[in-house]
């Protein structure tokens, strides 16, 4: 390896692994206020936490599996296989999160496109509609960025669009049938099949040809 990209990589390493501990250490203070394992994995913070810390088994699983491969590109396929994984479990989980009145409160549905996204622009705070949209947009994200790089069948924005939207479509019905008090929106599956078609286009330079 050049010596300069062995520095640069260093360089990028370091402030990385800080704000990893930062972001690990902020996520797991409120944690300790309730008893239980539930504020740990039923949780945002407990998510957020558990994903941070989850990152070295990550890269160790990387590089087994480059290690098992070998051969070129094994690196590049090792990393976009859990990449996408590690990248798009936690936001399922977040999202899966039963709300308070999970099991008692009726069953939402919203099929009107567009409808909850002017609600939430016309009536609720800037910070709550960024806050929601961009995680919408981020949920299906890291499976949008890294499966063309992996599969050469998913080299295409349209075919992610429609990857993100029918693993959106899964997510929502799951919502409804676990009864999770949560609004299952057609808003949400367009959010998300935009985030994970962004991200493609955004890798785009990176596909497996």
């Amino acid at each position: 390896m050049n010596p300069v990209f062995r520095v640069r990589r260093i360089a990028l390493l370091g402030p990385a692994v800080l704000l990893a501990v930062a972001v690990a250490f902020l996520a797991q203070r409120p944690l300790h206020r309730r008893a239980g394992w539930e504020p740990w994995f039923g949780t945002i913070n407990g998510v957020v936490f558990w994903a941070v810390a989850a990152l070295p088994l990550s890269a160790v699983l990387v590089w087994a599996l480059a290690r098992r491969r070998r051969g070129a590109g094994a690196w590049r396929r090792s990393f976009a296989e859990v990449a996408m994984v590690h990248g798009t479990v936690p936001w399922v989980w977040m999202i899966m999160l039963p709300g308070p009145g999970a099991g008692v409160a009726p069953r939402r549905v919203s099929l009107l496109p567009l409808r909850d996204l002017c609600a939430i622009l016309a009536e609720g705070p800037p910070v709550t509609a960024t806050v929601q949209i961009v995680g919408n947009l981020l949920v299906f994200a890291a499976l949008g960025a890294f499966a063309p790089v992996r599969f050469r069948a998913l080299a295409s924005v349209p075919r992610m669009l429609a990857l993100g939207a029918a693993c959106s479509v899964l997510v929502e019905t799951a919502q409804y049938v676990l009864w999770l008090d949560r609004v299952s929106s057609v808003d949400d599956v367009l959010l998300n099949a935009t985030g994970a078609g962004l991200a493609a286009l955004a890798s785009r330079r990176r596909w497996c040809r």
